[in-house]
């Protein structure tokens, strides 16, 4: 019975001995915590996309305190005001950029780009790609599998089941850039949202030559350089036989969207093209017999002019 009393006993004294140690050490090494991180935290939408740039919403509520500007730092998943709101709490001036949205650069639906092979394996794109790129011709385009749907936090992208590509939902979709990072073929890409939401964008990605490109998908870009020409701003260049427009150049003129034989230029947002009226028949011979009816009163004056001679000759006659 002493030896029971004994050891818990020398236990207890163990455990309050520890208990001491842990609570010197803590209030030695205690670090205070700024108060505005947690405010900043409460503005934060707790999604740890990492779209920041930064681990998780706490390390990105960290750096905006104890750095000395805003510069670089920016929550892809908050909306201007609230991010106005985290440099008023930090005490310093922001400088927003452009938002972006992320857009699928690739139109080979099932219509477009039909199967040459089956894949029966894991249903991920970036094994699809691994094993035997796919199952269509084409080792450029989306390979349908969703890995970009699977990594979205905010549900913004989903698989369209009738044409098998993803399609983004730009309300939704705060341009984290995780369904870009998860796509392994790069069709995925950030973008300028310009006015309207309104956009201009090869779709495609496809390097191979014209006829090889055109075999795999009916809407693939051959290279044509047809849009470059049509071009008045310098936005679009040609490269290892893919055209590509730079938004920050391109005026959405849509000049390069008429001239693409392939369709492969997509203007997005925009409103119907208004179509010439043609011209009116029966209006057309009125506007050719105008000048006759100025002629008119020349032709009036004309035999007064013609008989003014004879006038003369007939009076000398006469006398």
């Amino acid at each position: 019975m002493s030896f029971i009393l004994t050891a818990v006993l020398v236990l207890g004294l163990t455990g309050l001995v520890l208990g001491l140690v842990l609570y010197v050490v803590s209030r030695q090494f205690k670090v205070e915590e700024d108060p505005r991180v947690g405010q900043i935290l409460e503005l934060l939408p707790a999604a740890n996309c990492g779209g920041c740039g930064f681990p998780g919403c706490a390390a990105f509520a960290e750096a905006c305190v104890k750095r000395d500007s805003m510069d670089g730092l920016k929550c892809s998943a908050c909306k201007r005001e609230v991010m106005h709101q985290i440099a008023a709490i930090t005490g310093h001036d922001i400088e927003l950029g452009v938002e972006k949205v992320a857009v699928v650069r690739c139109s080979g639906s099932c219509a477009n780009r039909p199967s040459v092979r089956s894949y029966d394996g894991a249903k991920s794109c970036a094994i699809a790609n691994m094993m035997n790129g796919g199952e269509t011709g084409c080792f450029y385009g989306c390979l349908g599998c969703g890995d970009c749907v699977s990594v979205c936090t905010f549900d913004a992208i989903k698989m369209d089941p009738d044409t098998g590509l993803p399609v983004v939902d730009q309300e939704k979709c705060t341009a984290c850039g995780k369904c870009a990072k998860a796509c392994p073929r790069n069709i995925i890409e950030l973008r300028n949202r310009n006015k309207m939401d309104r956009r201009v964008y090869v779709s495609c990605v496809n390097k191979d030559k014209g006829p090889v490109a055109k075999k795999a998908c009916d809407v693939a870009c051959i290279g044509c350089g047809k849009c470059i020409k049509a071009c008045a701003f310098d936005a679009i260049t040609l490269e290892n036989n893919l055209a590509y427009i730079d938004f920050e150049k391109c005026r959405l003129c849509r000049k390069c969207v008429d001239e693409c034989p392939q369709h492969s230029i997509l203007a997005v947002n925009f409103p119907p093209k208004r179509e010439e009226a043609p011209a009116d028949p029966v209006q057309a011979p009125v506007v050719e017999q105008a000048p006759v009816v100025d002629e008119a009163p020349v032709t009036e004056q004309a035999p007064v002019v013609e008989q003014t001679p004879d006038n003369s000759v007939e009076q000398q006659s006469a006398e």
